[in-house]
């Protein structure tokens, strides 16, 4: 507003001397300061106008062609953003913010369904001819816990049903939320690096916060209202893993949001950070501890093993609250059975 009337200012007094007819000595002099003042102050104007569409987080740059981007960056493009620029310049960032509602069903869907079929062929299968193909009765956690493929169908409509009602409905309404918190979709694409530090923030703030809300949910009334529908199923699968009260997706997806609050990411980053952590909740519940899994190679990884015995003991166990890493556990002994029981099983 300042920069306005400022602006204004110097052009009525250049055209209040342009169009006086009778100058006095040294008028045009005075004209051509004023001209001149008028135009480096113009200058300055575009270039903070311009600083501020190229440095100030927005929800999209002002381009929608290869080389107005590459103008913008003062580089070329990647590949990568190259396809990111043909695939979002002319989608609004509110239906890419909701791409999260599609990616969450097409990965419940698909992640889970070699687990299942596993599950089935160890139930169906005589303990020679599985042993000899996939060495479930090794592999499975709780080898005589079998569920009929009815349990398996059900758990998934059911699970959908609560996903596409709450997280769908939450995605439509949310994303100012996103949007205020710093959520882009612009050009540049992170690097692989800066991908890498926000995964690790997001997942530390996740398992904390989510230790804490777990361990609520175990309180009588949090337990007896919310939190005994994920605990139908003493026997963990893949299937199960999002397999909650409604109230209890909502809830968790507090601890989900709050590491991209806190560390703003880009929407690319933002879909892999709610697919990691929707592959590590179904990895976790899977029921079979194998041998080669890679997340065995992450230090502090609780992984299914661990969160397996959470479930097994019942509904009223106050073991193994933490979802992603063990140290909330140990710091706060409330791993102190499982050490027990691993230890046991060690004699």
């Amino acid at each position: 507003m300042r920069r306005a009337c400022m602006h204004a200012i110097l052009t009525a007094h250049a055209l209040r001397h342009l169009c006086c007819r009778q100058r006095p000595a040294g008028a045009y002099h005075k004209t051509a300061r004023a001209l001149a003042q008028l135009q480096k102050t113009q200058e300055t104007f575009d270039a903070e106008r311009i600083i501020h569409h190229t440095t100030l987080p927005s929800p999209m740059l002002p381009y929608a062609t290869a080389p107005e981007a590459e103008a913008a960056l003062g580089r070329a493009m990647t590949r990568a953003e190259a396809a990111w620029l043909r695939y979002s310049a002319s989608m609004p960032d509110h239906l890419l913010y909701c791409h999260n509602v599609a990616i969450l069903l097409l990965l419940y869907t698909l992640a889970p369904l070699p687990l299942a079929l596993l599950e089935l062929r160890a139930r169906a299968a005589p303990d020679g001819v599985a042993a000899a193909v996939m060495r479930p009765s090794t592999y499975k956690l709780q080898p005589r816990a079998h569920l009929p493929p009815a349990a398996f169908v059900r758990c998934y409509l059911d699970t959908g049903r609560v996903l596409l009602l709450t997280v769908g409905a939450l995605s439509l309404v949310s994303y100012p939320a996103v949007k205020m918190v710093g959520i882009r979709t612009g050009l540049p694409l992170p690097s692989a690096g800066e991908v890498a530090a926000q995964m690790l923030v997001y997942l530390l703030v996740e398992d904390y916060l989510g230790y804490w809300i777990h361990r609520l949910l175990h309180t009588r009334w949090g337990y007896d209202n919310i939190h005994r529908v994920h605990h139908e199923f003493t026997a963990p699968f893949g299937y199960a893993a999002p397999y909650a009260h409604w109230a209890e997706v909502l809830i968790l997806g507090v601890p989900a949001f709050t590491g991209p609050a806190i560390v703003p990411c880009h929407m690319t980053t933002l879909w892999l950070w709610f697919l990691l952590r929707h592959l590590e909740a179904i990895d976790i519940h899977s029921g079979f501890n194998f041998p080669f899994n890679p997340t065995k190679l992450i230090p502090f990884y609780g992984g299914a093993d661990h969160h397996d015995y959470h479930h097994r003991v019942g509904g009223q166990s106050q073991s193994n609250f933490s979802s992603v890493f063990t140290f909330c556990d140990h710091l706060y002994g409330t791993d102190k059975g499982y050490r027990y029981h691993k230890a046991s099983l060690e004699k």
